[in-house]
């Protein structure tokens, strides 16, 4: 049994996602043993209650400073003792030792086909806004583990997603949502718990 602490600071849609593949299947042999904000007033607390999983709030602005809270999320999650930390729409940078202390243990989601529209800054609604400005005429969704960089780690896989004439950045959003983020998440998070991946000179492979 895979088990899993899902990080988040909204309202908790690929969170969701995931709790919908637990159930019907398209995700197996894996627990969700705690939920994550940064955010007291998350909705994806309210959807982990709503099903009975433990969850809670750790915000950086609750420690006098970001030394003391990345020492006390480590030691936070080392207790928890999960297989694998799921990142879905997490906006707190991970302390370099839970990096360590979960070397390729740590998966993200993020808005955009790395290396396109990523790294510092490039987070939520942002990276779609930057994709219209560039005018860019495919964008996406890639999940990767986590390393020291910023959208740095080896990736797990990527879906494309068209942009459309029409697109505003909500619009594109939602699009990359509904056709990729909810997809791939989900299908990494299962390729994890039946040994399907393996990584090699950091890249990621299937077996």
């Amino acid at each position: 049994m895979l088990k899993i602490v899902v990080c988040v600071s909204g309202g908790g849609t690929n969170l969701q996602a995931i709790m919908d593949a637990i159930d019907n299947g398209k995700i197996t042999d894996t627990q969700i043993l705690a939920v994550i904000s940064n955010n007291a007033g998350a909705g994806a607390l309210k959807r982990a209650q709503s099903r009975g999983i433990y969850n809670f709030c750790m915000s950086p602005k609750s420690y006098p400073d970001r030394e003391a809270f990345n020492q006390a999320f480590t030691d936070k999650m080392t207790e928890l003792a999960p297989d694998i930390v799921v990142l879905a729409g997490f906006l707190v940078k991970i302390p370099p030792q839970m990096v360590r202390a979960f070397n390729n243990r740590i998966v993200n989601i993020h808005p955009s086909l790395i290396p396109s529209f990523c790294g510092v800054g490039y987070y939520g609604l942002k990276v779609h806004e930057k994709a219209l400005e560039r005018g860019v005429k495919v964008t996406g969704a890639t999940v990767h583990f986590v390393n020291d960089g910023m959208d740095e780690g080896p990736i797990i896989a990527q879906r494309s997603v068209m942009i459309e004439e029409n697109d505003t950045p909500e619009s594109l959003q939602r699009r990359v949502m509904e056709q990729a983020e909810w997809i791939l998440l989900p299908q990494a998070i299962d390729d994890i718990a039946n040994g399907r991946l393996e990584i090699r000179d950091g890249r990621v492979y299937r077996r």
